[in-house]
């Protein structure tokens, strides 16, 4: 399989390359967005991309988006991607990756839910005894279940530079009072609905992160990708245990190398090898067929 590392669509409007995606102006009121096989890791995009991954994300977004449009409804139109693109070529990269969305503004938050105690939430507990300025009881272990789950906004980072964890408080200044609680019991809905549907098939899903647009009415919509490996903590049920970080259905294997690779953190990064890349690949549709079925 080949992937895709950037698209190039010249029939549409070009608007932005995040780190993943790349975002095109279909007309005045749709946008179309192209997961390509791009992966980051400490918020630097890498040079090796994963095969077939945008692939997988658009799958397992979709499957979610329909499954909890009962909760919020989501930027999706049911366009297909490949009636907006002109070419054969053109519709060959967005085959099977990419949404037409609705034309909405974002907010300027990361809207991100813990249910366990795990990566950079369990470093905060171990040195303060809170997650993210909350208060947790005392003596909880690495990849405890928490009491309940917690929403911890971030701010949104520019790609290369980090996201910054802040308060409710400071996402109600952000946001309004009234939008940043909307924002937030659209969060823990979403996650909970989620959480206990993955759970039947055979995932935890430790934590992820979601992020919201709002029209011209000022009506909420969740945008982006959803619950996907790239934006979730997703661990095997059957092999979790408190006390240790279980293994994960995403990146992990890449971060592994990185982490033992000597690389600095910054860009540019190496290339990874092959065999890293198709562990990962493996992982991102074992997630994909046990979640989905497909």
């Amino acid at each position: 399989m080949s992937a895709l590392q950037e698209s190039n669509l010249p029939s549409l409007k070009f608007l932005h390359r995040g780190k993943v995606r790349d975002l095109y102006e279909v007309d005045a009121d749709h946008l179309l967005i192209v997961q390509t096989d791009r992966l980051s890791a400490f918020d630097v995009v890498l040079p090796s991309p994963i095969p077939g991954k945008g692939k997988v994300l658009t799958t397992v977004s979709n499957f979610w988006f329909k499954k909890l449009e009962h909760v919020i409804q989501n930027h999706l139109t049911g366009i297909d991607p490949e009636s907006v693109v002109k070419t054969e070529a053109e519709r060959a990269q967005v085959r099977g990756r990419a949404f037409v969305t609705k034309k909405l503004k974002p907010l300027p938050i990361e809207a991100i839910v813990r249910g366990y105690l795990v990566g950079s939430g369990w470093k905060d507990y171990k040195k303060t005894g809170k997650l993210c300025g909350i208060q947790l009881p005392a003596g909880l272990q690495e990849a405890e279940k928490l009491p309940q789950p917690i929403f911890t906004p971030s701010t949104k980072a520019a790609v290369g530079d980090h996201d910054e964890n802040i308060s409710f408080e400071e996402a109600k200044k952000l946001l309004g009072d009234e939008r940043a609680e909307q924002v937030k019991v659209a969060t823990l809905g979403l996650y909970t609905e989620a959480a206990n549907y993955a759970l039947t098939r055979g995932i935890i899903i430790a934590d992820t992160k979601f992020e919201f647009g709002v029209d011209t009415a000022g009506n909420l919509y969740l945008i982006d990708e959803a619950l996907t490996p790239d934006s979730s903590r997703f661990w095997p049920a059957d092999q979790y245990k408190v006390g240790s970080n279980p293994p994960s259905f995403d990146k992990q294997f890449v971060r592994d190398w990185l982490e033992s690779s000597g690389w600095n953190k910054q860009p540019p990064a190496p290339h990874i090898p092959s065999d890293v890349l198709q562990k990962t690949a493996d992982k991102y549709r074992e997630a994909q067929q046990l979640l989905t079925g497909t």
